[in-house]
This record gives C-alpha cells, sequence and structure tokens, in this order.
C-alpha cells in the first residue's frame, strides 16, 4: 500500500504515470495525482496567484488610462484618485475594527510564513537541483503574491472602501481549497509513509499546516466581503437604514436602552463569545435582574421577525398545502445552509483522532519515521481538535439561535393571527390548545434545529466508519455494516412507534390543559358548587391518558438507549470475532482504531433516533400550526366602512343574513333591515335568546354575512354583555391605550358612576385588578367597561345590556349622565331589557327567533300590540306593587335627591377623603397581583434530594448509583482485556476463541447491567413526574379564593404545562446521561493517568477549572432560566386575554397597539433565551478545549516518556478513551448545568404544591344532619370580613337575623358589600370576626363541602363548562333524565333543548360561547331547580333576561321555593317588592332591614330607590 501512496504523494514528476492500473482506474488515479501531488499542486496554487496579480494590474491600467484621457480636464486631484473607493467629493474620518486589522495580520502572517519557506527550499541540501529551482520560483511567488495583497489592504484603508475588490474575494476562496489540497497530502504522508520519504516534504507540510486555518480566517473574510473600515459617512448611512426600524417605534414601541453586545461585537468577539464577558461577571458579582440582560440586535427582534414572515407567506394563488414550513424555509433557508456548512466542517475532523491512533502504536512501538513524527502527529490532533471544538459550538450557537428566530417569528404571527380568526374558527381550537401552539409547538419547532442536520448527515458518518474498519479489518467489516443496518431498522421502528405514542400524549395533554384553564376561570363557581372532587377526577381522567402514553413513550425511549449503548461491544465482539474467522490479525492499532470508530459511530447513531423523534414532532407540531394558520379569518368586507362621511344615515344594514358559522349553514339573523340615523338613540329589546347580541355582532363585522349589505359610518366602540376587563390597573383599562387627558378622564369617571368606588379603594384608580376582572363586582366590571368606551370618544356606541349588572339607581344615573349627558349627539345602538328607558330612545327595534319584527317609537309600538305590547305589559304588572309602594304617605318628589345625598353622607372612606386627584398611597403597594416569587442563588439541595427520594427515597437513588458504577466498571474491563490479549508479549500465546469468549461475556454482562439501570431510572422518573402532578393539582384545588385573586392563571398554567413537560420527560432522561457521563470522565481520566503519569498532574488545574468555569456560568445561567420561565408566563396571559376580548379589541380597532404589546413581551422573553444558549456555548467552547489541550499533553507525554514505561497497547487503550475526553467532559458540565436549570421546573411546581389550603373540605366528627338546613334559619352576629390581612373591612359588623322560609331581598348600591355577604355565606372569605348560624349550626366548624353542598346559588355571572347540556346542569351525574327535562322545562329552556337534535347531548362549548347570556342564566337557575336546596342564594340572578322572562323565573320560584329561604341580591326593584323583608346595605353595613311596605312607609333609602325606579322613565 505504501508503494501505491508513494507513486502520487511523493512524486515530482509532473506528468501522470500511465504505467500501472486497468482503464477502469484511470480517472482516478488522475484526479489523484492532480489534486494530490506536489508538483500540480504547485501549478494550481501558482495559476490562482497569477490570475489574480493579471487582474489587479488590468484593473490598474484601464483606471489610470481612463483618468487621463478623460475629457482633456485631468488635475493632480483626478490623478490621484484610489483604484478602489466608495467615498465621493470630501473625505470622512475614517476608523479601523479589529475585523480589518486581523486581516492584515493574516496576510503579513503568511508573507512571513512563505518568505522562510523560501528561504529554506533554496538552502536546502540532497534535492535534485531542477525541482529545487522549481520549488524555491513557486515560493517566490507566494511571497510576491501575498506581498501585494498587504498593500493592497492598506490601500482599502487609505481609500476607505467598504467592501474588498470580488476578485480579491475569489481569490481567497480559491487559495483555501487549493491549501486544503496541501494539507491533505500531509496528512496522508504522515499516516501512510515511513521514514525520508516524507522527511522530504516537511517544509510543505509545516508550512500547509500552519498556513489552513490562516486560509480559513481569509476564507471567512472572503466570503462576508467586510473590509471592517468604517466612516462617519457610512455610520450616517446605517441611520438611514434605521429608518424602518424607527418608524416601528414611532408607532408605540419603546427603543431599548441596553443593547446585546452581540449587535457590535468584532467578528473575533463572535467567534469565542468574547462579548458575552460583562453579562457573565455582572451575574456572577451578584444575581441577574430583568432590566440588566440586554435586549437583542434589532435584526433578531420580534417586529422585524414577524415582518419578514409575512412578506414570505405564500400568495393564495400557491395553494400551499404547507403554508408555515414553505413560509420558514423562505425566511431562514440562508441560516440552514451556514449551519449545515459548520456541520460538514465538524464531520470532517471528527475522524482524525482514530485515523491517528495506528501511528502513535506504531511511534511507541518504535517504528517511527523520523523522531519528529511524534510532534506532528499531536500537532495534527491538536488543530483538528481545536477545529471540531470551535465548529462543534458555533454549530450548536446558530442552531439554538435559528430555533429562537423561528420561536419568536411564529409567536408573533400567531398573536396576529389569534386577532384576526373568525369567530366559529375561534371555538374550534379554543384557548387551551393555541396556548400550546405557542407555548409547546414554536418550542419543539426551536428545539428541532439543533438535531435537523443529524438526520441527513448521519448516511456520510456511518460511511466514513466503516471506510475506516475497512482499511484496518478488510472484509470483516460486513458484519459490523449488519449489525449497524439492524440497529438502524431498530431505531427507525421504535422512532416511528414513539412519533404515535407522542401525538397520542400531546393530544391527552391537550385536553388536560383544556380542563385545566377552564377549572382556573371558573373557580369561583366550582367552590360554591363544591364540584372540586369532579373537576379533579375529570383532569385525573385526561392526566391517567397522558400519563398512560408518556410512559409507553419513555419505555421506548429507554429501549433505544440501551441499544444504543450497548451496541458498540456487542458489534466489536461480532466484528472481532468474524475478523479471527477470517484470519485478520488483531493488533493494539487495530482494535483501538475500531473501538473508536464504534464508539463515534455511537453519536450520529444516538442522535439519529432523537433526532426523528424531533423531525416527526415537530412535523405534529407544525400540522397543528398549518391548521390554526389555515384557519378563516373574519371578512373585512362584511362591513363597509367609511370615516366622516356625509349623510344622515350612521349604521345601515339591508335584507342582511347572518351566521356564526363560517359556512352559514345555520342563519341566525334573517332578513335584517336597520338604519340608525347620526346622534339617534336607538334600543334593540326582546326575549333571551331572539338575537340582539348578534344583531350588535352583525354591525361589527363579528358574524359571517350571508346575503345582504351592512354600511358604518364613524368609529364604533363596544361594551359586550360578559364584561371583559384587563388585568392592569383601572386607569389603564379605562385609558385603553390612550395618553391620559385629566379633565376628561375624571368626566369619564363621574358620569360612569365610579367616583364612590375608587374612594372606597384604598389605592383608587391605581388599584390593580385581577385577570379577568377577578377582584370586582359586576358592576363595576360593567361600568369600568363603560367608561373605557366613554373615553375612546368614538362616533357609533354599540352597548350591549350596559345596566344589567348595576343597581336601579346606578341605572338611571348612567342613563342621564352618560348615555344621555355625556354621549348626547353620538350614535348609540342600545341593547336592554328595562322597558322603563324605552320611552326616551328615539327607535325601539323589536327582536324575535334572529329576525326584527317591529320597529318604531314607544307609543306607536304598543298601539300595535304584538311581540312589543307583551313585554311591556310583563313590564307594568312588576312595576304596579313599586308605583303602590311608591305613592304611599310621607313620600315626595325630591326623593332620589335624598338617595342621592343619603349614600353620599352614609359612605365610609376610612376616615380620609380619597378624592381622584389627591396623591395616592406607594403606588407599588397597589398590587393584587404579586411579582412572581422567584428564588435566586443556587437550586438548593433539597429541591434535588425532594426530586430524587420522591419515588423510592435513598434506596432507589443508591440501587441506580451502583448498577452505574457496575456498568462503567464493566466496560472497562472489556478494554482491558482487549489491550491485554493484543499486546506484543501475549502476541505468541493468543488464544482467538478463548478471546472472543472472555470478550462476549463482559458484552452480555455489560447489556444486562444496562438494561437494568435504564429501565430503574424509567420507572423512577415517571413515579416522581405523577406523584408531582397529584401534589400540585390536590394544592391548587385546596387553594382559597385569595389564592386565585392574586395569581395569574397563566403562571398555573405555565406549572401544568412547561413544568410538569420537564420533570415528566427531561429531568429524568438527563439524570439518566448525567450520571452516566460523570463516571465516564472518572474512568477516562483513571486510564489517561495509569499510562501517561504527568497527566496526573495537570488532573488538579483541569478538576478546579471545571469547577470554576462551571460555577461562574451557572451563577448567570441559573437566573437567566429563571427570568425566561418568568417572562414566558405575561406572553400567555396576554395571549390569552385577547383571545377571549378580541370581539372588544376589534371593535375598538386596537389590534395593532396589542401586537405591540405581544411583541414587547416576546421581545423581553427572548433575550434571556438568546443569552442563555450564548452562555451554554461560551461555556462548552472553553471546557472543551481546556480538555483538548490535556488530551493532547498527555498524548505529548506519551511520545516524549521511554518506551520501556510506555507499552503500545496501552497508547491504543488510551487514546481510545482520551479521545472523547472533550466532549464527556463538556456534556458532564453542561448536562448537570441544564438539569440544574429545569430543576427550577421541580422548583416552581414545589412552590404551588405548598400553598396555605382552605378549611378542609370534610370533617369526620361535624358533618351536619342529613336534612340540615331543615328550616333555613339564619342568624348573623357581628359579622367583619376584610378580603387579605391589613386590608380595610369590607363587611363592617352585621347582625341580623333571617327566618327559616323567609324570602330576603339584598340591595344597596354597586361595591356596598352585597355580593361579599353571600361569599360569606359559602365560607369562600373567611369572616375576621363575628358567626353565622344556620339553624344551630355554627357555619364555620362545618367542612367546606357539607357546607357548600347544602346549598344553592345562581352566581352573578352564567358559567358553563365545555361539555353538553346534561353535563352542565347535573355535572356530578346524580339525577335522571326526567329529572333533568322537568327542571329545564321549568326554567323555560325545554323548548330550546327540545329543538336541537341532541337533546340533553347538544354541544356546550368553551365558556358557553353558542348559547347567549340569558340562556346561560337560565340553565344555571335550572342546577338550582335541579338541586332543591333548603337555602338559596341569587346573586342578581336574572340581571340578563327581558322582563317577561325575568316575570316568569320569579314566578318558578315563588311556586318552586315556596317554603325555602332566599337570600336575592337584585337591582330591579320588582324582584324584591314581593319579598318578606329588604336588607339595605351601603358601604359594609346594615342600614335598613324591615319589609317593603314599612321601608316606603318612612323616609329611608330603599323608599328612595323605589320612588327613582318609578320615576326613572318620566323623570329622565
Amino acid at each position: 500500500m505504501s508503494s501505491l501512496y508513494s507513486t502520487w504523494v511523493t512524486s515530482l514528476s509532473c506528468s501522470p504515470s500511465s504505467g500501472d492500473g486497468a482503464v477502469v482506474y484511470a480517472l482516478p488515479q488522475w484526479l489523484r495525482f492532480v489534486f494530490l501531488s506536489p508538483c500540480p499542486q504547485r501549478a494550481l496554487l501558482s495559476a490562482v496567484d497569477f490570475l489574480l496579480l493579471f487582474t489587479l494590474l488590468v484593473f490598474a491600467i484601464i483606471k489610470l488610462y481612463s483618468r487621463f484621457t478623460s475629457n482633456g480636464s485631468t488635475n493632480t486631484e483626478e490623478i490621484n484618485k484610489p483604484l478602489i473607493s466608495n467615498t465621493r467629493g470630501l473625505r470622512t474620518r475614517t476608523r479601523t475594527t479589529l475585523w480589518f486589522n486581523l486581516t492584515l495580520i493574516a496576510t503579513i502572517v503568511l508573507t512571513v510564513l512563505y518568505t522562510v519557506a523560501c528561504i529554506l527550499v533554496f538552502s536546502s541540501s540532497g534535492v535534485e537541483s531542477s525541482w529545487k529551482q522549481l520549488d524555491g520560483l513557486f515560493w517566490v511567488v507566494q511571497v510576491v503574491t501575498q506581498l501585494v495583497l498587504v498593500i493592497l489592504i492598506i490601500h482599502v484603508k487609505r481609500f476607505e472602501a467598504a467592501v474588498h475588490p470580488l476578485s480579491l474575494r475569489v481569490f481567497w476562496v480559491a487559495n483555501f481549497v487549493v491549501v486544503s489540497l496541501f494539507a491533505a497530502s500531509g496528512v496522508t504522508r504522515l499516516v501512510s509513509l515511513e521514514g525520508s520519504e516524507s522527511f522530504g516534504f516537511m517544509v510543505d507540510d509545516v508550512v500547509s499546516f500552519i498556513s489552513l486555518p490562516v486560509s480559513l480566517f481569509l476564507l471567512i473574510v472572503g466570503v462576508k466581503g467586510s473590509t471592517g473600515v468604517v466612516n462617519s459617512r457610512e455610520e450616517t448611512q446605517s441611520v438611514v437604514d434605521n429608518d424602518e426600524e424607527t418608524k416601528l417605534y414611532d408607532h408605540g414601541l419603546d427603543k431599548p436602552s441596553l443593547t446585546t453586545g452581540f449587535a457590535s461585537a468584532s467578528q473575533f468577539s463572535k467567534t469565542f463569545w468574547i462579548w458575552l464577558n460583562p453579562l457573565l461577571s455582572k451575574g456572577y458579582a451578584s444575581p441577574l435582574n430583568i432590566d440588566e440582560v440586554p435586549y437583542l440586535s434589532p435584526q433578531h427582534r420580534a417586529e422585524r421577525m414577524s415582518v419578514i414572515f409575512e412578506s414570505k407567506w405564500p400568495k393564495s394563488e400557491e395553494r400551499s398545502k404547507y403554508p408555515v414550513r414553505t413560509t420558514l424555509l423562505r425566511c431562514f433557508w440562508k441560516d440552514i445552509i451556514f449551519t449545515a456548512f459548520l456541520a460538514v466542517i465538524r464531520l470532517s475532523v471528527m475522524f482524525v483522532g482514530p485515523v491517528l491512533i495506528q501511528d502513535f502504536v506504531d511511534f511507541t512501538a518504535g517504528k517511527g519515521s523520523s523522531v519528529y513524527e511524534g510532534y506532528y502527529l499531536v500537532l495534527i490532533l491538536l488543530v483538528a481538535k481545536f477545529i471540531e471544538v470551535l465548529t462543534t459550538h458555533h454549530f450548536n450557537f446558530n442552531s439554538q439561535k435559528l430555533g429562537m428566530l423561528i420561536r419568536c417569528t411564529l409567536i408573533t404571527s400567531l398573536y396576529k393571527k389569534g386577532l384576526r380568526l373568525s369567530c366559529s374558527a375561534r371555538q374550534d381550537h379554543g384557548v387551551g390548545p393555541i396556548v400550546n401552539y405557542m407555548a409547546v409547538d414554536t418550542q419543539q419547532l426551536s428545539d428541532m434545529m439543533l438535531q435537523l442536520h443529524a438526520v441527513w448527515m448521519m448516511p456520510f458518518q456511518v460511511g466514513i466508519g466503516l471506510f475506516l474498519l475497512y482499511n484496518c479489518l478488510g472484509v470483516s467489516v460486513i458484519t459490523a455494516f449488519l449489525c449497524l443496518l439492524l440497529v438502524l431498522v431498530f431505531i427507525v421502528v421504535t422512532t416511528r412507534q414513539n412519533k404515535n405514542y407522542q401525538f397520542k400524549a400531546m393530544i391527552s395533554r391537550d385536553s388536560r390543559m383544556k380542563a385545566v384553564n377552564e377549572m382556573l376561570n371558573y373557580m369561583r363557581v366550582i367552590k360554591f358548587q363544591a364540584w372540586e372532587e369532579h373537576f379533579n377526577s375529570r383532569i385525573l381522567s385526561f392526566r391517567q391518558s397522558e400519563f398512560g402514553w408518556l410512559s409507553k413513550f419513555m419505555y421506548s425511549i429507554c429501549g433505544n438507549i440501551i441499544v444504543l449503548w450497548s451496541s458498540p461491544m456487542l458489534i466489536s465482539t461480532l466484528t472481532f470475532g468474524t475478523a479471527l474467522l477470517l484470519g485478520v490479525k488483531l493488533d493494539a492499532g487495530t482494535v483501538f482504531t475500531t473501538t473508536t470508530v464504534f464508539k463515534i459511530l455511537q453519536e450520529p447513531i444516538r442522535t439519529f433516533p432523537q433526532s426523528m423523534i424531533s423531525l416527526s414532532q415537530a412535523l405534529v407540531s407544525l400540522g397543528r400550526l398549518d391548521r390554526y394558520m389555515s384557519s378563516r379569518e373574519l371578512n373585512d368586507d362584511s362591513v363597509e366602512r367609511n370615516v366622516g362621511c356625509d349623510g344622515e344615515t350612521a349604521v345601515d344594514v339591508q335584507d342582511g343574513t347572518f351566521s356564526w358559522d363560517d359556512d352559514g349553514l345555520e342563519q341566525d339573523l334573517k332578513n335584517i333591515h336597520l338604519k340608525v340615523n347620526k346622534g339617534e338613540l336607538t334600543a334593540i329589546v326582546g326575549t333571551v335568546g331572539s338575537g340582539k347580541s348578534s344583531l350588535l355582532a352583525s354591525i361589527l363585522g363579528e358574524m359571517h354575512r350571508i346575503s345582504g349589505k351592512v354600511q358604518v359610518c364613524g368609529s364604533t366602540a363596544y361594551v359586550a354583555q360578559t364584561s371583559w376587563i384587563q388585568n392592569g390597573t383601572i386607569e389603564e383599562n379605562i385609558l385603553f391605550g390612550l395618553p391620559l387627558n385629566r379633565q376628561k378622564y375624571n368626566d369619564v369617571i363621574r358620569v360612569c358612576c365610579l367616583e364612590k368606588d375608587l374612594e372606597m379603594m384604598e389605592y383608587g384608580d391605581q388599584t390593580e385588578i385581577g385577570e379577568r376582572g377577578i377582584n370586582l363586582s359586576g358592576g363595576q366590571k360593567q361600568r369600568i367597561q363603560l367608561a373605557r368606551a366613554v373615553y375612546q370618544d368614538c362616533d357609533i356606541y354599540l352597548l350591549d345590556d350596559v345596566f344589567s349588572a348595576v343597581d336601579a339607581h346606578t341605572g338611571t344615573e348612567i342613563f342621564k349622565e352618560c348615555v344621555r349627558g355625556a354621549l348626547k349627539g353620538k350614535t348609540i345602538v342600545l341593547v336592554t331589557h328595562q322597558v322603563d328607558f324605552l320611552h326616551n330612545v328615539d327607535c325601539i327595534v323589536v327582536m324575535r327567533e334572529g329576525t326584527i319584527v317591529q320597529s318604531g317609537r314607544y307609543n306607536n309600538l304598543l298601539d300595535s300590540g304584538l311581540d312589543f305590547g307583551i313585554l311591556v305589559a310583563a313590564h307594568e304588572t312588576s312595576m304596579e306593587l313599586v308605583e303602590q309602594g311608591a305613592a304611599m304617605p310621607g313620600e315626595n318628589s325630591n326623593k332620589p335627591m335624598i338617595s342621592k345625598s343619603a349614600s353620599i353622607n352614609n359612605r365610609e372612606t376610612n376616615g380620609e377623603s380619597n378624592s381622584l386627584d389627591q396623591p395616592k398611597s406607594a403606588k407599588g403597594s397597589s398590587k393584587l397581583v404579586k411579582e412572581e416569587e422567584r428564588e435566586t442563588g443556587k437550586v438548593s439541595f433539597n429541591i434535588y434530594k425532594l426530586y430524587c427520594t420522591e419515588a423510592f427515597g435513598w434506596v432507589g437513588i443508591f440501587a441506580v448509583f451502583f448498577l452505574s458504577l457496575l456498568w462503567q466498571a464493566s466496560m472497562m474491563a472489556s478494554d482491558y482485556w482487549l489491550a491485554y490479549e493484543t499486546s506484543v508479549k501475549r502476541a505468541e500465546f493468543f488464544n482467538p476463541s478463548l478471546f472472543i469468549s472472555v470478550y462476549a461475556i463482559i458484552s452480555l454482562v455489560s447489556v444486562l447491567l444496562i438494561v437494568l439501570r435504564s429501565y430503574s431510572v424509567t420507572v423512577f422518573g415517571l413515579k416522581t413526574a405523577q406523584t408531582f402532578f397529584n401534589q400540585i393539582l390536590n394544592s391548587i384545588l385546596h387553594a382559597p379564593m385569595s389564592f386565585y385573586d392574586t395569581t395569574p392563571s397563566g403562571r398555573i398554567l405555565s406549572r401544568a404545562s412547561t413544568d410538569q413537560t420537564n420533570v415528566d420527560i427531561f429531568i429524568p432522561l438527563f439524570i439518566n446521561f448525567v450520571v452516566a457521563m460523570y463516571i465516564t470522565v472518572v474512568s477516562i481520566i483513571i486510564v489517561t493517568c495509569q499510562n501517561s503519569w504527568p497527566t496526573a498532574f495537570l488532573l488538579i488545574p483541569l478538576v478546579w477549572l471545571n469547577l470554576w468555569y462551571r460555577g461562574y456560568f451557572l451563577s448567570t445561567s441559573r437566573e437567566l432560566t429563571r427570568l425566561d420561565s418568568i417572562t414566558k408566563a405575561p406572553v400567555i396571559v396576554h395571549f390569552s386575554e385577547s383571545i377571549s376580548g378580541v370581539m372588544t379589541v376589534r371593535a375598538f380597532r386596537k389590534q395593532k397597539e396589542f401586537s405591540l404589546e405581544n411583541i414587547r413581551r416576546v421581545n423581553s422573553n427572548l433575550r434571556m433565551d438568546f443569552h442563555n444558549f450564548s452562555a451554554n456555548a461560551w461555556l462548552g467552547f472553553r471546557l472543551e478545549l481546556l480538555g483538548s489541550l490535556i488530551f493532547c499533553m498527555s498524548a505529548l507525554f506519551m511520545i516524549i516518556l521511554p518506551s520501556s514505561i510506555i507499552k503500545p497497547e496501552n497508547v491504543g487503550l488510551s487514546l481510545s478513551y482520551g479521545l472523547s475526553l472533550n466532549s464527556v467532559m463538556f456534556w458532564a458540565i453542561y448536562m448537570s448545568c441544564f438539569i440544574e436549570n429545569k430543576m427550577v421546573s421541580v422548583e416552581r411546581i414545589k412552590q404551588f404544591s405548598n400553598i396555605p389550603s382552605e378549611a378542609a373540605w370534610n370533617i369526620k366528627d361535624r358533618s351536619p344532619p342529613p336534612n340540615w338546613p331543615g328550616q333555613g334559619h339564619v342568624d348573623i352576629k357581628d359579622l367583619q370580613v376584610r378580603y387579605r390581612p391589613n386590608t380595610p373591612l369590607v363587611l363592617k359588623g352585621i347582625t341580623l337575623s333571617i327566618n327559616g322560609g323567609e324570602k330576603v331581598g339584598v340591595v344597596g348600591r354597586t361595591g356596598s358589600g352585597k355580593s361579599t355577604l353571600i361569599q360569606v355565606f359559602f365560607r369562600l372569605v373567611e369572616p375576621s370576626g363575628g358567626k353565622i348560624i344556620i339553624d344551630g349550626i355554627d357555619i364555620s366548624a362545618l367542612g367546606l363541602h357539607d357546607l357548600r353542598s347544602r346549598f344553592g346559588i345562581i352566581p352573578q355571572e352564567p358559567v358553563l363548562f365545555e361539555g353538553t347540556v346534561r353535563s352542565n346542569i347535573d355535572p356530578t351525574g346524580q339525577y335522571t333524565d326526567d329529572e333533568i327535562w322537568k327542571s329545564l322545562e321549568r326554567c323555560q329552556l325545554k323548548d330550546s333543548v327540545a329543538s336541537k337534535p341532541e337533546k340533553l347531548d347538544s354541544l356546550v362549548v368553551d365558556n358557553g360561547d353558542n348559547w347567549s347570556v340569558g340562556q346561560r342564566q337560565l340553565l344555571c337557575l335550572g342546577r338550582v331547580m335541579l338541586k332543591q336546596s333548603r337555602l338559596l342564594f341569587m346573586d342578581e340572578a336574572t340581571a340578563s333576561v327581558d322582563s317577561q322572562t325575568d316575570t316568569v323565573i320569579q314566578k318558578i320560584i315563588r311556586e318552586d321555593f315556596a317554603a325555602r329561604t332566599i337570600i336575592s341580591i337584585a337591582h330591579r326593584i320588582p324582584t324584591v317588592m314581593d319579598c318578606d323583608r329588604v336588607l339595605v346595605v351601603d358601604a359594609g353595613r346594615v342600614k335598613e332591614f324591615d319589609t317593603p311596605t314599612n321601608l316606603l312607609q318612612r323616609q329611608s333609602l330603599f323608599a328612595a330607590l323605589v320612588q327613582e325606579y318609578a320615576n326613572r322613565s318620566t323623570g329622565l
């Protein structure tokens, strides 16, 4: 073989020899000669040099000639113009960057190197004189070329060129290719030749090895093109280029104060991640704060990525099946190609180590060709390792950066899509899955970027490996190939299986997240009804399904790990067996080259299934995202919007037919003709479910228009029936993105009757509102919504039943001051059930079953009879009682004023006047929603202990650790056996059958140990994950209501999704790897030190540096990971908030502002991610470089130490272990850091697993009697309530007694404490003092479920859960269908449900959005009917229904609950007029408690309310 190589590697001939070989081999031989023989190589490089010099000469001549001949107007200034310049006119101030200096230094280094080579060649002896002259001339050409380049680069600086000339850039690319060929020849000579043959080419080889990295750098300069020369003119240009970015900031996006060092770093700094040092040192000095982490470079920010994504989205005519995939490829193909290029370079140098093992073994055995060969080998090893380490970490860094950009692009695009989704498309997906698209699917696509190239590179890696094995073992490589093929087939099959398991687990996780999200949204109702156990079992059933698939997935991965980790030994056994059968001689070099190649092949075969899993998960995610991004959007053409148009008409609907369904299969509104003139107040009335809210939605363009035409003239404001409030201060909610105008703001608060509420709140309008307005009463939410609309100052106001949640007095005030006052002259369309206001409107529209049946003024409609007459008649019947009361003696027409002044005089403001203009207490303390807790510093040992001992205690830990040690010991035993048997001493006693038998036995023991170890870790991980899930679910269900008031649901959801996924999958997997890695590092160190003892002295600094780097890195990385989790939750909260309030956002045309807020939050989160993986690359590069240096030092010691100490077989053993030292050591350290960061998830789950619990659900010894409450007798004694410690009392010493069977109406203005009183009965809020006794039992002594399950309640907001009518009316499945039908009949819903094809199994979507608010309220009434409670609480139960339905409901309640005690909060005076007694609450105190008749006979607050209600129609 040596002679074959010498023909082309050492031949000084300049023509190919045609002596040997058949014609078949002619082409490969010729190519080999041209590219790898010394003479043609010199010809190639000289040709490239001459071409460059000729190009430059021609260019210079043309330039000079054109100047001297131009118009004869030549002057000295013209002649002095540069050959290459990018400036015109005045010279500008110039500075050079590190990039320019490095380019110049690299060229000078090459000049010096070639000069030295030239001198050495001319001074050498013993070389043919003709070759010596030729070679010397070649090096002279190199020196001249490099000198010209040095002058050219200085010329570039002098004349301020921003880009290198194209000819120079092409030269650098070509030069790198030829220098690589020189280096390849050098490596071939070193590996395959002996003695003086190779020594003759020493100059060539040394020069090529040194110049290769320099040429690589110049190649990068050539590709990039930038000179590194910056002038002020260029800086001005960059300002112009950033104009687009500036526009974004002008539109409301804050310009970041602190930008990442990466943005302005030099190329050198980027190459070695030096730009990260300031952040790491800051993080090491003290825990990082959120403001200390810089923002991303402008080119990586969400605002830019989102615009690029939209511009690349496939056009409709392309009919792309996979639009998301297509767009991502169009956006990021360059980045994908660059990472592929890095992967190829890494692959090229990866096998240098194994190739050199044989040479090292031969050299130490005394077969070296020269005394310097050992040093050559170490130098080659060092360069190869350096390139491998650098490319590996740049590949990781760039892949993760690409993943981050994909995630940021998708999140902003998903958000924008969410704001455009049609109503039915929004219902199809639901908030839970959309949160998963953002949190899980985008993350999976991001993670997949790291593993993308492993899929196609695996065949190349295996191919190179098999080629090397063929060189060592000949034909027996077929066995290895077949074994690798079997492993691959096994992995492909299990990967397909894993994809299926993963998909099923994702579906189950979606269902679980949807159920958790729903539970969190309606926790108040769940607690009122004592349904926690039902929801617990529902979520657990979804979790059980998810856990089943998860277990299969984890066991399948466990099987993969077993096959992959045991395959190198098993394949080695079979391959060596085959080799011995075929008579191949096994020596130390052959054996350890083989085992090292198998270890290297372990990587592609290990990463291949991971990559396939990631790829399959990513494809599933892309499918889900394609479906979401292709969902129907609202059609902008459905409404013709004109701003500032002439004419009288503001809203015009002509012959409109509309549907909530995008396909228009069901017509929800039919034959709509509606004209609203400018400045008119139009009221829409009708019974529940007649289509009133749908009519408003059709005007807003929210419904699918089947036919007809809708014209809207001017801007629209919309107040929804179900209030939508954002998590923020009251002021922020009212301003809704507009700047504060104090005068206008105060007027809005006054006309919306919010002054008194704000005075009662400790922090006024700076009070922070919880998610979905959780800490406000229904009336307060409704009025804040109204204030938001009024402050926006639009042309057309669409108000959906704004008076339903407020009391009579407040309703009248709002109608007078706001609707007829502040909004006078505006066009208003008002949906209402308040018949009293209808005298004062310009037009009334009456609806029935989705059509307009009547329209006109009040008196005209009344005369015509029909629907409107029925509505008014029902209302007047209920008003008779009121009017009788109002006509009683002692009343006068000024009563409304008394009411007003009484309410003002009696208010409690905690002893001080909190007028809006006064500064409030420190704003920070107004926060209701607490800042998310974050532990700083190290993840405590206690967290690790909690996780590791949760499943099987300390025994489990010791068992896993012991099995790991035994497994590593078996691996080392097999390698020691190989070294022993292949030593020179044993050669004469070598017994093939004994050798292979022992090796096979050790291999089988090793496989058995790895099986035991892997399965024990998997069982341990699964059991722990399930325990944690049960703990957090149990803790959340037992948490008091105050916890939900102060904790955004996004915070809980992120623990239930991302954190739980970490505990389910990542932590057990990586703990498995880390334990194995650390034990492997120890084994490598033992083997290396045993054979190269001076290395032991390097161990102490190595260990110290590793630990120091780990600590230095971890202090920053840990905080970045925590901050990443903390900044992720606001993105999710804002997203789900926007989706649920999308109708309001679209009505006000605020989509742009909301998109900018989303971008702001995404940018805030991404900077954590970016700096986190940059820190990983920073650490990885340094640790691996350190490991490589130590390994090369150890190899050097093996060469230096005398052969009496160093045995060749031990050199092979040491090298086969040491080659993996750098990567194993880095991965051990990195994965331990990764686990520490993921352990934050355990910490976060544990935080929510120990929430202080509310009282026990059931107390064994204190269960109330089965028929309790039998009478319904209620005694309240000095009841005092505050929501949280250190806040003012909300109820201030209430004492009263209610007799069994009595009907008590509770009235009082909004925020007076009516709803709080009901919450205390259910102990949602525990009393601070006093007690409530019902039928002789103090309710505070009972278990909460015993208490709550005995009461009936119809809460303020009608809540329906996703499912069916049956599951909503009877969630626990206690009642028969007959009982359910009777209940539906009594609450007026039987006909609606019976008309649907599925009857009781009719669908109820998330939040009951496919039922009107009135129907939802009736369904909630149906629940209570079914329950037949002795004590019934009604919290404004009929606020969302019309008078007619209300009358019917009141009649039902009177008949059905005749013998029951009813405590009813009401805003409609008629509903309390027939109560036995009325309780008037004001500012948390009982003001009046008596029969309606008695209260009306004296000057009372109640009398004032009644008088006002009676007069509201005429007095408006």
